[in-house]
Protein backbone atom coordinates (compact mmCIF):
# COMPACT_ATOMS: atom_id res chain seq x y z
CA UNK A 1 0.00 0.00 0.00
CA UNK A 2 1.40 3.37 -1.01
CA UNK A 3 1.28 6.31 1.30
CA UNK A 4 -0.17 9.47 -0.17
CA UNK A 5 2.38 12.16 -0.95
CA UNK A 6 2.72 14.78 1.70
CA UNK A 7 1.22 18.11 0.88
CA UNK A 8 3.76 20.90 0.87
CA UNK A 9 3.51 23.28 3.79
CA UNK A 10 1.34 26.25 3.10
CA UNK A 11 3.22 29.49 2.60
CA UNK A 12 3.58 31.51 5.75
CA UNK A 13 1.21 34.39 6.08
CA UNK A 14 2.90 37.67 5.40
CA UNK A 15 0.86 39.94 7.59
CA UNK A 16 3.91 42.07 8.41
CA UNK A 17 5.00 42.47 4.79
CA UNK A 18 3.48 45.69 3.41
CA UNK A 19 4.39 44.66 -0.15
CA UNK A 20 2.50 41.36 0.02
CA UNK A 21 -0.25 41.29 -2.59
CA UNK A 22 0.88 44.48 -4.34
CA UNK A 23 2.05 44.07 -7.91
CA UNK A 24 5.18 45.73 -9.24
CA UNK A 25 2.98 47.51 -11.77
CA UNK A 26 0.88 49.02 -8.97
CA UNK A 27 4.06 50.16 -7.20
CA UNK A 28 5.49 51.85 -10.32
CA UNK A 29 2.15 53.50 -11.14
CA UNK A 30 1.76 54.81 -7.58
CA UNK A 31 5.31 56.20 -7.56
CA UNK A 32 4.78 57.83 -10.95
CA UNK A 33 1.50 59.38 -9.80
CA UNK A 34 3.08 60.67 -6.58
CA UNK A 35 6.49 61.86 -7.80
CA UNK A 36 6.34 62.05 -11.61
CA UNK A 37 9.08 60.66 -13.87
CA UNK A 38 11.53 63.51 -13.35
CA UNK A 39 11.56 63.28 -9.55
CA UNK A 40 11.48 59.48 -9.69
CA UNK A 41 14.58 59.53 -11.91
CA UNK A 42 16.31 61.78 -9.38
CA UNK A 43 15.40 59.57 -6.42
CA UNK A 44 16.20 56.29 -8.17
CA UNK A 45 18.71 57.14 -10.92
CA UNK A 46 18.11 54.34 -13.40
CA UNK A 47 17.79 54.79 -17.14
CA UNK A 48 14.25 53.43 -17.42
CA UNK A 49 13.11 56.45 -15.36
CA UNK A 50 15.41 58.95 -17.11
CA UNK A 51 15.19 58.24 -20.84
CA UNK A 52 11.75 57.95 -22.42
CA UNK A 53 10.17 56.56 -19.25
CA UNK A 54 7.05 54.43 -19.33
CA UNK A 55 5.44 51.95 -16.98
CA UNK A 56 6.06 49.05 -19.37
CA UNK A 57 9.76 49.76 -19.92
CA UNK A 58 10.22 50.23 -16.18
CA UNK A 59 8.51 46.93 -15.40
CA UNK A 60 10.65 45.07 -17.92
CA UNK A 61 13.86 46.47 -16.41
CA UNK A 62 12.83 46.08 -12.77
CA UNK A 63 11.76 42.46 -13.23
CA UNK A 64 15.23 41.65 -14.57
CA UNK A 65 17.26 43.73 -12.12
CA UNK A 66 16.85 42.79 -8.45
CA UNK A 67 18.93 45.66 -7.02
CA UNK A 68 16.85 48.26 -8.89
CA UNK A 69 13.61 46.60 -7.84
CA UNK A 70 14.72 46.74 -4.20
CA UNK A 71 15.39 50.47 -4.50
CA UNK A 72 11.97 51.07 -6.06
CA UNK A 73 10.22 48.97 -3.40
CA UNK A 74 12.09 50.86 -0.67
CA UNK A 75 11.01 54.19 -2.15
CA UNK A 76 7.42 52.93 -2.30
CA UNK A 77 7.51 51.98 1.39
CA UNK A 78 9.02 55.39 2.22
CA UNK A 79 6.20 57.08 0.25
CA UNK A 80 3.57 55.10 2.18
CA UNK A 81 5.15 56.05 5.53
CA UNK A 82 5.22 59.71 4.53
CA UNK A 83 1.57 59.59 3.43
CA UNK A 84 0.55 57.97 6.74
CA UNK A 85 2.56 60.53 8.68
CA UNK A 86 0.83 63.41 6.88
CA UNK A 87 -2.61 61.95 7.65
CA UNK A 88 -1.79 61.70 11.36
CA UNK A 89 -0.22 65.15 11.70
CA UNK A 90 -2.72 68.01 11.30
Amino acid sequence: MQTPPETPPSPARQANNPLHGITLKAIVEALHAHYGWEELARLVPIRCFQSQPSVNSSLKFLRQTPWAREKVESLYLFMLREQRRKKITP
